[in-house]
């Protein structure tokens, strides 16, 4: 008897923690710079982003649902999964069709959007945001501060405020630019478990290829 009451325990916690769609507190927009993440993994990929024939800059890596402390994913969602054609449109902000849809499988069935709406969403939050024109000039490799890529969109965006963008960094290199907005794509302040800066004072960063 003991076994049936710990087994009925164990799938009511679990039913209590699944995340439900449509269910979050805001949105963190992400931005990577895509000739780093070519340096770091993208090439060693052989993706089609970063062939030679591609000038990406900032990429929309996603637009992830938020809860202030933490964030859902995976979530089940009765709206069908997006269509080649969906995602293959997105490839010019975003890379490539496949990080659209792994996009849309982890945190777009979060959303409470069906793939049409939750992408067109996706493409307005990247439309809003300023990315500066000055890295895309680049013609060498460099090393920074991290802080200057933040100081960077913060004077192209006046509206944003440093605790609502956070910059981090992987293997050495400059990584992404967090940008937390509200469910209405206003600039809000990231939750703290968002604000995890990047301290490094000499990241890499590749110019545009």
């Amino acid at each position: 008897m003991w076994r049936g009451v710990l087994a009925g325990c164990v799938m009511a916690s679990a039913a209590v923690a699944e995340d439900v769609a449509g269910e979050f507190d805001y949105y963190v927009m992400s931005l990577s710079w895509s000739a780093n993440w070519c340096a770091y993994e993208g090439d060693s990929r052989n993706s089609p982003q970063c062939d030679e024939s591609e000038d990406f800059g900032w990429i929309l890596h996603g637009l992830w649902p938020q809860y202030e402390q933490g964030y859902p994913a995976d979530c089940r969602t009765s709206f069908r999964a997006p269509s080649r054609r969906q995602t293959r449109a997105m490839a010019d902000i975003m890379g490539t069709s496949g990080l659209a849809w792994h996009q849309w499988n982890k945190h777009g069935v979060c959303s409470g959007l069906d793939s049409e709406d939750y992408y067109a969403l996706s493409r307005e939050a990247y439309g809003r945001v300023t990315r500066p024109e000055v890295l895309r000039r680049l013609s060498d490799p460099i090393t920074l501060p991290a802080t200057l890529i933040e100081e960077a969109f913060i004077a192209e965006n006046p509206a944003l405020e440093p605790d609502q963008i956070t910059i981090t960094c992987r293997d050495g290199y400059i990584q992404e630019a967090r940008i937390c907005m509200t469910r209405d794509l206003e600039f809000r302040d990231c939750g703290r478990d968002v604000v995890r800066d990047c301290t490094m004072q000499d990241a890499r960063f590749e110019p545009v290829r």
